[in-house]
């Protein structure tokens, strides 16, 4: 027979999801970062440049 499961607690809610949406946060962080140091050109990106693909 089917039992209800004990309820999560408010706090132990909470936890969960600000842990879920501070991982987000530091992966749009890094997101940002790359891509401006791209633009920038003071990347050492490990993808080769379309300059870099010609030489070759």
């Amino acid at each position: 027979m089917a039992v209800p499961k004990k309820k999560t607690s408010k706090s132990k809610r909470d936890k969960r999801r600000a842990t879920w949406r501070h991982k987000a946060v530091v992966e749009a962080q890094k997101a940002i970062s790359l891509g401006k140091s791209i633009l920038t050109g003071r990347s050492t990106f490990v993808y080769p440049t379309a300059e870099e693909e010609e030489e070759e």
